[in-house]
Formats: C-alpha cells, sequence, structure tokens
C-alpha cells in the first residue's frame, strides 16, 4: 500500500503531471477570458458599429485569444511551436490545393465583408431565396425565409449572382399593372386612382403618385399606378391597395376586361360565328369550316 501511495505522490508531483495541470488550467480560463472579452467588445460598439460589423469583431477577438491561449498550453506540456508551426504551414498548403471551392468561399466572404452590400438583420433576394440575413460566416450566408426556413447561400454564388438588398432604403414603391376596357375615359380612370392613392393611410404623399399608360394591348388598355409606402408596411400597401382599386372600378363601372379573340374569314372576311355545344349526336354535328371558306367537311363521328 505504502509503495501504491508512493508512486501516486511521485505521479502527482512529477513535473509532467504539474504541466498537464498548468495546460488545462489556461485552457480553461483561456476560454473563460475569450467569451468574456469579446462580449464586452461587442457590447461596447454595437452603437458605433452596426450588426455585421460588431458579430465579425466579436468573432476575431474570439478566436484570437483562444489561439494565444492554446499555443500557451501546448507550449507548457513541452511541445516545439516551430515545428508545429511548419506542420501547419505544410497543411494550409495541402488544404488548400484540396478545397479550392472553400478558398474561393473564404475569399468572396472577404470581398462581401468589405464591400457591405448588406447587413445581418436585413432581407435579401438571390436567385430563388428571399429571406432575412442571421449571420455572414467565412464560408456562406444564413438566410431565414418568410416561411421560418434556413437556408444557406455560400459566398461565391453571392459575388457572382445579382443580389436584391429589400431593406438597404427606408421606403419602396409598388407598381401596379392595370388592364382597362377601350372603351374607357382615361382622365375620369386617372381621378378614380388617385383618389384610391389618396385616401389609402399607407401610401405616401412624397413621393408623388404616378398614373402612367403603358400600352394598347392586345384586349385592354394597360395602365401603371406607381404608389410609395415605407418599408415596414409595404406588404399593407400591396393588400389594401389592390382591394382599393378593385373596389373604385367596380363602384364606376369600369371593366377589367379579359382576354379576348375574334375569329374571321380570310381577305377581311366577316367574324365567324362560334357555338359551344355539348352532347351533340355525331349525326345531328354541324360541319367544320377548314382553311378554305367554300369547303366543308363532316365532322368525325363520336363514340
Amino acid at each position: 500500500m505504502s509503495e501504491w501511495l508512493q508512486t501516486v505522490v511521485t505521479f502527482v508531483t512529477s513535473e509532467a503531471f504539474l504541466a498537464a495541470v498548468r495546460a488545462a488550467v489556461y485552457l480553461l480560463v483561456g476560454l473563460f477570458v475569450a467569451r468574456l472579452v469579446s462580449r464586452g467588445l461587442a457590447r461596447a460598439l454595437e452603437e458605433q458599429l452596426d450588426a455585421q460589423q460588431v458579430m465579425l469583431v466579436r468573432r476575431i477577438s474570439f478566436y484570437l485569444i483562444v489561439l494565444l491561449v492554446l499555443a500557451s498550453a501546448l507550449r507548457e506540456l513541452g511541445f516545439d511551436l516551430t515545428v508545429l508551426l511548419g506542420a501547419a504551414g505544410i497543411l494550409t498548403v495541402a488544404l488548400g490545393f484540396a478545397s479550392q471551392t472553400s478558398a474561393s468561399n473564404l475569399i468572396s466572404g472577404l470581398f462581401l465583408i468589405g464591400e457591405r452590400p448588406f447587413s445581418v438583420g436585413d432581407v435579401i433576394k438571390v436567385g430563388d431565396a428571399t429571406g432575412e440575413v442571421l449571420s455572414i460566416d467565412p464560408l456562406s450566408v444564413k438566410l431565414r425565409t418568410f416561411d421560418n426556413l434556413m437556408v444557406r447561400v455560400p459566398n461565391e454564388s453571392l459575388v457572382k449572382s445579382q443580389l436584391t438588398n429589400l431593406s438597404r432604403f427606408p421606403i419602396r414603391r409598388l407598381d401596379m399593372q392595370i388592364g382597362v376596357a377601350y372603351h374607357t375615359d382615361l382622365k375620369q380612370l386617372r381621378d378614380i386612382l388617385m383618389q384610391v392613392a389618396e385616401r389609402n393611410p399607407v401610401c405616401l404623399e412624397e413621393p408623388k403618385p404616378l398614373f402612367i399608360f403603358l400600352e394598347y394591348g392586345d384586349s385592354a388598355l394597360k395602365i401603371q399606378l406607381s404608389v410609395w409606402a415605407r418599408r415596414e408596411k409595404f406588404l399593407d400597401l400591396r393588400n389594401s391597395m389592390h382591394e382599393g382599386v378593385k373596389a373604385a372600378l367596380d363602384e364606376a363601372g369600369i371593366e377589367i376586361p379579359f382576354p379576348q379573340r375574334t375569329l374571321g374569314g380570310l381577305a377581311g372576311g366577316a367574324a365567324l360565328p362560334v357555338r359551344i355545344m355539348d352532347n351533340v349526336p355525331a349525326d345531328e354535328a354541324p360541319p367544320v369550316v377548314t382553311g378554305d371558306d367554300t369547303a366543308t367537311q363532316e365532322a368525325p363521328a363520336r363514340d
């Protein structure tokens, strides 16, 4: 028993054990200090910097302190840091050749941080994905869509593709394209649409609403009504304006036509009458008119 106790005492008091204890203490205290310092810096700079920059400062400070603490712990354990640095350099070169996509995303992330086309909390649209920016990481950007899904977009895709920031400016414009019948009085239509915009509490007075004639369509006169609202009220504006325009046009008796087609004979002939007939026996079916307006053929018999 005394020999076992002496062995334990010898091991506990040995330099290797004491070095391991000191290294463990360095790691525990270092992690606590890194977390404390990174949070303190984030809180101190949150009024001077935006959310993206605050997150970047917090992460850099945390990992920098952790790296220094880890180096101290390894040195306490007797590791030669020069050898580790050389091995780390060789490993970094090998990983660089093996992971070119990751390196491209990392470099693209640096461009995004420098250019700052968006920040954490902005709503952006990239390809088919639209959502709020949750984080801007070294390799990708995390989005939360409006149906509460998380979408990961590689940084390289953000740099190469077209990106729309829906939250950059405080106001947005709604463009409503409306089709009305050809016999509609455009002056009366303009007054009605402007009154709808004036009565809408979400619509801004400045910039003023715009009434734009677009074109003579196939079945309707195409008009565009453009109104402005604050960014956070844009969805309310879209719903209320469409409801108001539809109700105002119905009240004024202005028709919103659907696409129509007229069938006529060749060389400016008169329009051909068209009838939709269901459940007609084959022997009673009318003849089918072909491209030659003088020729007819019997309708095929139905089973």
